[in-house]
């Protein structure tokens, strides 16, 4: 599904040139939950940032379900993500001024989906991530981890094929945080395809393969568990 291939990355300023991606080439099949490990700096959020289409790589190829995003223009990439990829952020990125389910139904606004549809689709998720009853709420009515539990919904709404998590857990208690793992593997059993980024050992055990990187290069790739095992 996702196949990058020597992608390089560099960050510079008048003073500084800074390579954040270094020769990066991985293979992610379709089904795969797989955890993104490394010190801070290492490019975990610049890999994470190409794979979702959001930044190109200097150079080398990435791939996405066969199409080389890499000579896509910025207009195409955006339409190839629509639909096909969410983003849950450490930091939820929740609209303050609008209440749950206008949150969750703005990928759906994006790809210009019905009304009525947008609404049995919106009512679908909120209830599938168990926060239906805080629909009409708005984002600082509620906990961090229902916070996040919107976030996800808004994330799959659109039945994407690909989910990029960036330290998904990161702001959450740990019970809270326990939760949205446990959602996200029930996302993954489903067969929603997840990249997650993360400092947490725990969170990554949830994963069936860790690719830990240092200073912009794979340097080690653990598998965990084969694709759709049972995890308690």
């Amino acid at each position: 599904m996702i196949k990058t291939v020597a992608i390089n990355k560099i960050f510079r300023t008048d003073e500084v040139e800074t390579l954040a991606l270094n020769e990066v080439s991985l293979t992610i099949e379709k089904g795969e939950f797989v955890a993104v490990m490394g010190p801070s700096g290492c490019g975990k959020s610049t890999l994470l940032n190409i794979l979702g289409m959001l930044d190109n790589p200097g150079s080398g190829e990435y791939f996405f379900d066969g199409t080389n995003v890499s000579r896509l223009s910025e207009s195409r990439r955006t339409d190839l993500r629509k639909g096909n990829i969410g983003f849950v952020f450490q930091s939820f990125n929740l609209i303050d001024e609008i209440n749950v389910r206008d949150n969750v139904e703005l990928p759906l606004v994006y790809l210009r989906t019905g009304r009525q549809k947008r609404k049995e689709m919106v009512d679908s998720v909120l209830e599938r991530m168990r926060i239906g009853h805080r629909a009409n709420h708005y984002p600082q009515q509620l906990s961090g981890g229902q916070q996040q539990r919107v976030a996800i919904a808004r994330a799959v709404v659109t039945n994407p094929k690909l989910i990029l998590a960036d330290e998904p857990t990161g702001n959450l208690d740990s019970k809270n945080g326990l939760e949205v793992m446990n959602l996200l593997t029930e996302l993954n059993r489903e067969g929603t395809t997840i990249i997650m980024v993360t400092h947490s050992q725990h969170d990554s055990e949830f994963a069936h393969r860790i690719v830990n990187l240092f200073d912009g290069k794979i340097v080690t790739e653990s598998l965990m568990k084969e694709i759709n095992e049972v995890v308690f």
